[in-house]
């Protein structure tokens, strides 16, 4: 039967420990309508499953202060346990503060008539402050270019929507006029914030140079981003020697792209070149980051996602670390992880991007961290983190299709994605399901014949957790799969157990799907609002149910919507 009332339709009528490891065994594969048979050995227990998913990222680093961005930062300091990283552009961006699509700006440096500099942090201590009140680990991305030291410094701020994207790389994107001036800037930046939160909390954050110097965000050459990298690393280090550095935030390296040819460069500096800074051989580099991104499209009047093309991409990158004798090891952070590349870019302009409203990113999200952590897996990469560039836009209109986790401080369905895995504690358990699509299938052509229906399940003391998904990369209605549940290896006095059910469909945890049937209000009542923020809550499908074991397997019989997650927990 039909379930997808609410689907997604084109806007407006349209170490390695961290891992998070994930993946399923998959069988040979279905035919017709069978059930799917997921099979999960609570006996097994397997190492502890640590996260990939919890690194977050956006543009606009004033909206970390704003109310609905205090908000959801909360939110996502409460998913889990493990510590949440947040990485943001803008933080040396100079400006009044006020923020925009695609800009921030904080004023840390001008300077005077003399060209004497002036640092100030009252903006930075403002979003530096908010992370520490909430517990929020920072990854601290040094850039952009301040105005008074910019080779091109008009014009400065761009005017992102009413230019193209292409158009916004102005004078913040540009090499410095004097590389002491911005290696001092580094230096009482860190060293400020080292004095102000101590050295116990400091040496927790990440700290990272520039972003996508590959293409536009940098205005100069290779060499140029080199000896910037090279002197921020200097700095950093002079005032915190604990810090750990890494880069180059590259864009995704696939074949001969830009991105590849400039993370090899990158890789080759750091290894064997002159430091611009210190005279010697190499640059110091505590872990990698570049961008992979999908590549969605509208196909006969549907979104069809192209998730292939960013797993392709994280195995490229994989790869190029890997030629690398001396960083076959190095942790490897995925510094935008996404399904395509423009969070600030709506459906309304960009109608394949209207995936993001509804479940659709959700089960995206959960299928493409899986084969994330096979391919890590698969190629022995240290993999640390998988950033997702999602957050919030102030001032916009409902549910206009930006790439966020939540629209007007409403979450939307993929941040419950996030809730589920955050419920995934303890050690990982052996999982096979009949309905996994392979990952060889992944990279060569996505997911465009039968679904991939697949689970991850975890045990920490008296609790067992089974996260399920029904992912396809067309948006189109189809049945709900049949699962059949089978958790083997329950602890002998566990005779009676309680299950609890949370979902992500059209039905469950969508706020979006009760906003438009409340007529797609931009300015809803108090009671809508009431009514569109708690179906942004992670819901369970039913009342728990104490259920009987039968020889140790607790046996559950489901209806998994196409697009839909479904999180089981066992406890006793």
């Amino acid at each position: 039967m039909e379930k997808r009332k609410f689907r997604v339709t084109v806007f407006g009528a349209i170490s390695t420990l961290c891992i998070l490891s994930f993946a399923v065994i998959a069988p040979p594969a279905r035919t017709g309508d069978e059930p799917v048979q997921i099979q999960v050995r609570a006996d097994h227990p397997g190492a502890e499953l640590r996260p990939i998913w919890n690194y977050f990222g956006y543009d606009e680093p004033n909206y970390t202060y704003a109310p609905n961005g205090r908000k959801l930062l909360n939110e996502l300091q409460a998913l889990s346990a493990e510590p949440i990283y947040v990485r943001a552009h803008n933080l040396f961006t100079t400006g009044d503060g006020s923020a925009s699509l695609k800009w921030g700006s904080t004023n840390v440096y001008t300077e005077d008539a003399s060209g004497k500099p002036i640092y100030d942090f009252k903006i930075v201590d403002r979003i530096f402050d908010t992370y520490h009140e909430l517990g929020i680990r920072p990854d601290v991305e040094l850039g952009f270019m301040p105005q008074a030291l910019s080779t091109h410094p008009e014009p400065y701020r761009h005017t992102f929507p009413n230019t193209s994207v292409q158009d916004i790389y102005t004078g913040w994107a540009y090499p410095p006029t004097n590389y002491d001036k911005w290696g001092d800037l580094v230096f009482h930046f860190v060293q400020h914030l080292r004095q102000r939160y101590g050295d116990d909390e400091v040496r927790t954050w990440l700290w990272e140079v520039w972003n996508e110097p590959d293409i536009g965000y940098w205005k100069g050459t290779r060499e140029e981003y080199f000896r910037l990298y090279d002197v921020s690393v200097d700095a950093v280090l002079r005032a915190l020697p604990d810090a750990r550095v890494g880069g180059p935030e590259t864009t995704g390296p696939l074949g001969d792209s830009s991105g590849a040819q400039f993370l090899r460069a990158f890789l080759q500096h750091c290894a064997h070149e002159k430091n611009y800074a210190t005279g010697k051989t190499g640059s110091r580099l505590d872990f990698i980051s570049f961008h992979p991104k999908g590549s969605p499209a509208l196909v006969d009047g549907h979104v069809r996602m192209g998730i292939s093309h960013q797993l392709a991409v994280v195995e490229t990158g994989f790869q190029i670390v890997k030629s690398f004798p001396e960083f076959q090891s190095t942790p490897i952070i995925l510094g935008e992880s996404d399904p395509e590349g423009c969070a600030a870019c709506s459906a309304k302009e960009h109608p394949a991007n209207a995936y993001r409203n509804g479940p659709l990113f959700a089960s995206y999200t959960a299928a493409i961290m899986n084969q994330i952590s096979a391919l890590a897996r698969k190629d022995n990469a240290n993999l640390r983190g998988a950033v997702t560039w999602s957050f919030e836009f102030e001032d916009q209109p409902w549910f206009l299709g930006y790439r966020e986790l939540a629209t007007n401080g409403v979450d939307k369905p993929v941040l419950n994605a996030f809730r589920m895995f955050g419920l995934l504690r303890g050690a990982r358990l052996d999982v096979t399901s009949s309905g996994a699509v392979p990952l060889s299938d992944f990279l060569a052509s996505g997911v465009r014949g039968r679904a991939d229906v697949q689970a991850v399940a975890a045990r920490r003391d008296r609790e067992i957790s089974v996260m399920m998904w029904n992912y396809h990369d067309d948006d189109l209605p189809a049945p709900d799969a049949s699962v059949n549940l089978v958790v083997s290896g329950v602890p002998a006095d566990a005779k009676r157990v309680l299950v609890e059910q949370f979902r992500v469909d059209d039905e469950h945890s969508n706020s979006y799907a009760v906003w438009q049937r409340l007529g797609s209000p931009q300015q809803p009542t108090p009671e809508q609002y009431r009514m569109i923020e708690a179906a942004g809550r992670l819901e369970q499908s039913a009342s728990p149910e104490w259920k009987d074991t039968t020889n140790s397997d607790l046996k559950m019989n489901l209806a998994l919507p196409r697009q839909g997650l479904c999180l089981v927990r066992i406890s006793w």
